[in-house]
């Protein structure tokens, strides 16, 4: 009998569907389901995103292949916003279309590391980036994040785990699955670690456009001199612009790292989704107050859930950002997927066992409350001061 990989098939199934599935089974005996599952955002496209993409899917001149990496009229608005977005000079030729920021994790895994080398990651993690370099045959390291520190990262901890076998340090800022917004000067003291050690920063942004009102720029890193020659930026298009079934993100990087992530694309997917490409490229300009303003309303519903969760101070807020609430609940030693999977059956609420996101998270739950509006977030409230597990 023929074998599968064994690489992915000692893999867990993907996680979502699972969750989904005891949704399907909630009776609805607290009210709507309150649907915190999934990154996604809670607001529909704008209709000129939507005009857009109906326009370049219609033509023609989108139906054959396109360049490897990417269009450019994409490649030089998204340089544009990045540059504007940092302060720093960003060219066309730093960056690289990928399809989705899943995709844009893999390609930067595989420009740096093969097969026995290791990845050095936070605990938690988000589970999609571990179980992409599982598959690849990369190893991982772990780092832990203090709950006491907000899940931040410490530079210690990271420097103390750095193996000769580590090619490169990967982070998510703002965090997925804490949601814990990582301060620029946190960020240029692991980028000083990862420079003098000589391994790569793989710094994951598809969070960057829910940093809090006032946060000012990300980062000063694209500002470092030889910056090409450590820092792999990542960022996904799908949250900003509500558009994640298009499969649109994007590399930002040196030259020499953009030249090869087009040998891994050509063999991944040729080009990245070319109408939705032209329809991004002309939106960022066009959509920048509409995308301002739904900053604020994420920033309104972090507000509306911690006002709502210091209603029932039995289930903690270990960090809150962007899309993300990590959730401590109240059940000492109790699995987070007995948790999780009673919450959706009776309470109607679903979310994420703090168990799908590393080995040690067991007393959290992951809220992705984005899809949430202030209104539906005030619900938690009642649901979870009534919810017991016997």
């Amino acid at each position: 009998m023929p074998r599968f990989n064994p690489l992915v098939e000692t893999l867990a199934a993907p996680p979502i569907p699972s969750v989904f599935a005891w949704g399907n089974a909630y009776d609805g005996r607290s009210g709507p389901m309150i649907d915190l599952s999934q990154a996604v955002p809670g607001y529909p496209p704008h209709p000129d995103m939507l005009r857009l993409l109906g326009e370049y899917a219609a033509s023609r001149a989108y139906t054959g292949y396109g360049p490897i990496e990417g269009e450019d009229s994409l490649r030089k608005a998204y340089a544009q916003h990045v540059a504007e977005t940092y302060g720093a000079a960003i060219t066309a030729g730093n960056i690289h279309v990928t399809a989705g920021c899943n995709q844009a994790f893999i390609c930067a895994a595989m420009a740096i590391a093969g097969a026995g080398d290791a990845v050095l990651m936070t605990d938690p993690y988000y589970f999609n980036q571990e179980t992409t370099l599982a598959m690849l045959g990369i190893k991982t390291r772990f780092a832990a994040c203090d709950p006491a520190n907000g899940f931040l990262p410490d530079v210690e901890a990271l420097a103390s785990a750095i193996t000769p076998d580590v090619r490169a340090v990967a982070l998510v800022s703002p965090n997925n699955p804490t949601g814990a917004v990582y301060p620029a000067d946190l960020l240029a003291k692991i980028y000083d670690l990862c420079a003098a050690r000589g391994i790569w920063l793989i710094l994951d942004e598809t969070y960057r456009d829910f940093l809090p009102l006032g946060a000012g720029r990300p980062h000063a890193l694209f500002d470092r001199p030889g910056w090409e020659d450590t820092l792999i930026g990542l960022y996904s298009f799908s949250k900003s612009f509500c558009i994640p079934g298009h499969r649109l993100g994007a590399i930002t990087a040196g030259a020499g790292v953009v030249e090869q992530v087009a040998k891994i694309m050509d063999n991944l997917q040729i080009c990245p989704p070319r109408s939705a490409q032209a329809a991004v490229a002309t939106a960022l300009p066009l959509l920048a107050g509409w995308r301002e303003e739904n900053r604020r309303e994420i920033a309104r519903r972090v507000e509306g859930l911690l006002s709502t969760m210091a209603e029932v101070p039995a289930w903690r807020v270990g960090a809150v950002g962007a899309y993300f609430a990590f959730i401590g609940h109240p059940f000492g030693d109790t699995p987070s997927v007995r948790v999780a999977e009673k919450l959706a059956k009776e309470a109607g609420i679903l979310c994420l066992p703090g168990s799908y996101f590393g080995a040690g998270q067991d007393g959290y739950l992951r809220f992705a409350f984005a899809n949430a509006d202030v209104a539906t977030i005030a619900l938690l409230k009642d649901r979870l001061a009534r919810f017991a597990l016997d």
